[in-house]
């Protein structure tokens, strides 16, 4: 497991070098959905930190069982998946980040839920980049009126953009797609610290952007968090939703 782990930061640190980029501005995360707890672990032991989790029960069930767990395990959680209003109370304060928020009513349940725990939660707002009608995600002409609308709500705190991007057979294609990202999040950065009523939960510098195939061409476009399963876990294992 070690060797897996710091093979695929080798290769983030070397994508960073060759953008003129520190390393240390990229989280990886592994994106963990079908991988067993007893798998994480072993992981843990390697030296990853952070994973994401598409399905909301498969993910709860493996916090539950490390949390029992005799040995010491402290991942930082991250909510990677689509995410439907009436599941806002599963996973307010139970993840450091949810990655997919595309729209205001899912904004407004996870504001209210994590009004009534008193935490704020922070969120990526996902766009559709690639504009596919089989994908969710805001689309990026829209962006900036969603950011100013979920940025007004007091118990969420929105700290970037996150995108699922086409898949390509040539993934140096999904390159233009990777920096129009960067180009959208550069934006709304200016576009939110100009507007002082919403700036103090619009702190926005990260992009979620990267997966196995194109992590490292994300990286080189400006990610600040990639989201790696299969070269990490390797193969899918049934899911468990």
């Amino acid at each position: 497991m070690q060797n897996v782990v710091e093979e695929i930061q080798n290769r983030i640190e070397r994508a960073c070098e060759r953008a003129g980029r520190d390393a240390r501005e990229v989280t990886l995360i592994g994106a963990s959905k079908t991988v067993s707890a007893a798998r994480l672990l072993e992981f843990a032991a390697s030296g990853l930190q952070n994973v994401g989790e598409n399905y909301v029960q498969e993910a709860l069930n493996k916090q539950r069982e490390l949390q029992t767990s005799s040995t010491r395990c402290d991942f930082k959680w991250h909510f990677i998946g689509g995410l439907q209003s009436n599941k806002a109370r599963d996973v307010v304060g139970k993840f450091a980040l949810i990655h997919s928020v595309d729209r205001l009513s899912l904004a407004q349940s996870l504001d209210k839920e994590a009004r009534k725990i008193g935490v704020v939660q922070d969120v990526l707002l996902q766009v559709n980049i690639g504009e596919e009608n089989t994908k969710s995600g805001v689309a990026p002409d829209d962006l900036l009126q969603l950011a100013r609308e979920v940025a007004i709500l007091e118990n969420l705190r929105v700290r970037g953009l996150m995108c699922l991007p086409p898949t390509f057979e040539n993934s140096e294609n999904v390159r233009p797609l990777f920096k129009k990202m960067r180009e959208l999040r550069d934006e709304m950065q200016h576009e939110m610290a100009m507007e002082s009523t919403s700036s103090t939960r619009c702190l926005t510098p990260e992009l979620s952007m990267g997966m196995s195939g194109d992590f490292e061409i994300a990286i080189e476009e400006g990610a600040t968090i990639v989201r790696v399963g299969t070269a990490l876990f390797g193969a899918r294992e049934t899911s468990q939703k």
